[in-house]
């Protein structure tokens, strides 16, 4: 007899977030895709939107719909642009038994934070609390039905920074330099290409969105939350988030420590994987490593009291559509890897 499927909805399916957690779904064992919503697209092929799709088996005959016509599911991801899901919120807790949030929107715990960097969300709460979940950090499964997902570069940076906080190797102090794919901006980004191709600049430097939330995540999961300036840069490459943390060990500690603590933290974790003592530059955590996988890679290198953290992941991978299935896995009681690449896509 075969096993028994559970029913997944797509809201904001139209996206690259969206159209990545459908790619991956389409190949899940344990998964019927039943609603894909996508306002503008409603009554488009998948394939039509999705190129990229179209010749998958699974693919044909999936068309977009207005979200207002969603039926009832097991699953519902939430890959709206940030803003938008606070008003869907009634009609996804109505329809679906568990949402996923992919969006920025419901993971701030701080109302003065919320107000100012997520306005909209301040302004329309939901009606239930979001549980904020990184897999590999939680102590536990979330039984809350409204879980948030982290932001890309936020988890790169707590998966670069969460030994040495949790361990209390390091000063407060912490240095992130981010770079990010022309993914990380969405589909409706306003870049033009010809501005990004063969360029390298500052996205922003001061003020960005994930500071807090990596604050939250390192206080909630480390039990220390850093005094962080956290800075961006936007990549020439459409996928990919690379994180450097320079931090300042505390009197005492050594290189042996640290090894020690990024061991101890992620043994075990399937999709975050520690590069052995790293001797080369290509030994280090790159994006060929890791793009097109749900893998994230993290070294580190250490010379007197100076601690440099490294991650590199799939923004759209491991840093969303990847990291949700990973979440619905395990809240569903599934394999934690059912569905996700291991391996990047190379040259």
């Amino acid at each position: 007899m075969a096993e028994q499927k559970i029913r997944v909805a797509v809201a904001g399916a139209s996206g690259y977030t969206g159209g990545e957690v459908i790619r991956l779904l389409l190949d899940h064992p344990q998964v019927e895709l039943a609603f894909l919503s996508a306002e503008r697209s409603a009554g488009t092929p998948v394939g039509a939107v999705h190129p990229w799709l179209r010749n998958h088996p699974g693919a044909a005959g999936l068309k977009f719909r207005p979200l207002a016509e969603l039926e009832e599911v097991d699953v519902a991801f939430g890959c709206l642009p940030t803003g938008t899901l606070p008003a869907q919120m009634p009609l996804l807790a109505e329809r679906a038994k568990r949402v996923l949030n992919l969006a920025g929107d419901f993971r701030l715990k701080d109302a003065r934070e919320l107000a100012e960097y997520y306005p909209k969300t301040a302004a329309n709460p939901p009606a239930d609390e979001f549980a904020y979940y990184i897999p590999e950090l939680s102590p536990t499964v979330p039984e809350s039905r409204f879980i948030s997902l982290p932001g890309c570069m936020a988890v790169a940076t707590v998966y670069a920074l969460y030994p040495l906080f949790a361990h209390g190797l390091v000063d407060p102090a912490v240095v992130v330099d981010a770079k990010t794919g022309s993914t990380g901006g969405g589909r409706g980004g306003s870049e033009q290409p010809a501005e990004r191709s063969g360029n390298f600049r500052v996205h922003k430097l001061h003020g960005h969105r994930h500071t807090p939330e990596i604050r939250q995540a390192l206080a909630e999961y480390a039990g220390a939350a850093p005094d962080l300036r956290f800075s961006t840069h936007s990549l020439d490459v459409p996928r990919g988030i690379m994180v450097t943390a320079y931090s300042t060990l505390r009197e005492g500690v050594g290189s042996l420590d640290v090894k020690r603590a990024f061991a101890k933290s992620y043994v075990g974790k399937t999709f975050v994987r520690v590069r052995p003592a790293p001797k080369a530059p290509q030994d280090f955590p790159m994006l060929k490593a890791v793009v097109g996988s749900n893998v994230a890679e993290v070294a580190i290198a250490v010379k007197g009291d100076q601690c440099v953290s490294v991650t590199a992941l799939d923004n759209l991978i491991k840093g969303a559509a990847g990291q949700a299935i990973q979440a619905m896995n395990l809240v569903s009681g599934f394999d934690e890897s059912a569905g996700l690449p291991r391996t990047a896509v190379s040259p």
